[in-house]
């Protein structure tokens, strides 16, 4: 089989919705270059553990590749993709050069050709992300969770993921009620089952994120703990919940900071990210607007996170 490689030059900030786009469009697999991922600090906290090239990554902004089976119906799905992410510019996302262009690639390349993008890489503390393919021993302090970002949406070590991460370290504290809501790849749920909470329910509207969490959830035996279900963002879903996490455009959490509090318990908390800096006082804004309270804002990159509570 023949395969298309869709490639676009873009923005960091519009990766995340783009990517989004590419999977629901049927997309066998994402690959992110992004040249902050070659400066970044994660050695001086964490210890890296990968080494990448800079020949793979272009000089300014960020280049998304997407691949899709050579069909009779390509041509149709390319024109939706291209109109769905030129429409990203109606919620005021920088889309950047939005350059797009399309190579053939031949399955026994596209099969290994991504993987150089993807290593072992500990991300706080605790919690180290390792794809499938990869050996790596762990030591004593390690949590480690397992990808395969052939049937995820991404690789879990983009910043938001990263932030919402560090955040559900530093919240739980164990035996937690959890609602980890746009959960994509699972990963914010492994990590918080692996962190210690004893209950989170995965809610994704997507049903390719749903069965790619499933998956992930499976591959890290942790189905005892994680219940994954086919939901627009909180709507039926009654509390009280010690967490509620989500890392998704600040557009859609401004809209269920209500539902977020409602569903809290007193103490409870809403970690929330996927938030570009300059959206960052809208959503503080929501959050308070709902009666909870900004507890810490942290950043990394040109993204936040939040991590507020309820009185």
């Amino acid at each position: 089989m023949k395969w298309i490689e869709f490639s676009i030059h873009t923005t960091q900030e519009a990766v995340e919705p783009v990517s989004n786009i590419l999977h629901e469009a049927g997309a066998s697999g994402v690959v992110i270059e992004d040249p902050a991922d070659l400066v970044k600090e994660w050695g001086d906290r964490f210890g890296e553990i990968y080494q990448l090239s800079p020949d793979d990554y272009p000089e300014e902004g960020v280049i998304v590749k997407a691949y899709f089976p050579e069909t009779s119906f390509l041509s149709e799905t390319i024109e939706e993709v291209t109109l769905s992410i030129k429409g990203l510019s109606q919620y005021n996302i920088d889309l950047g050069l939005n350059k797009i262009n399309l190579t053939e690639v031949k399955e026994e390349e596209w099969a290994t050709a991504w993987k150089k993008y993807y290593k072992p890489v500990k991300i706080s503390q605790k919690i180290t992300i390792v794809p499938t393919w990869e050996e790596y021993t762990a030591n004593e302090e390690e949590m480690i969770i397992e990808l395969d970002p052939g049937m995820a949406f991404g690789t879990g070590t983009h910043p938001t993921t990263v932030l919402c991460i560090q955040a559900l370290e530093k919240v739980i504290q164990g035996d937690e009620r959890i609602v980890d809501v746009g959960t994509g790849s699972g990963v914010l749920s492994i990590a918080a089952a692996k962190l210690g909470a004893s209950s989170i329910l995965s809610t994704d509207l997507d049903e390719v994120a749903v069965e790619s969490a499933q998956m992930n959830i499976e591959l890290n035996k942790l189905s005892d703990k994680i219940e994954v279900k086919q939901n627009d963002l909180l709507k039926g879903i009654d509390g009280p919940y010690d967490i509620v996490v989500s890392n998704i455009l600040a557009e859609i959490i401004v809209k269920f900071t209500q539902d977020a509090a409602a569903i809290l318990k007193p103490g409870g908390a809403f970690i929330t990210s996927g938030i570009i800096k300059r959206k960052k006082q809208e959503v503080k804004d929501s959050l308070i607007e709902a009666g909870l309270t900004i507890q810490e804002v942290v950043e990394m990159d040109d993204w936040v996170a939040i991590i507020a509570t309820k009185s």
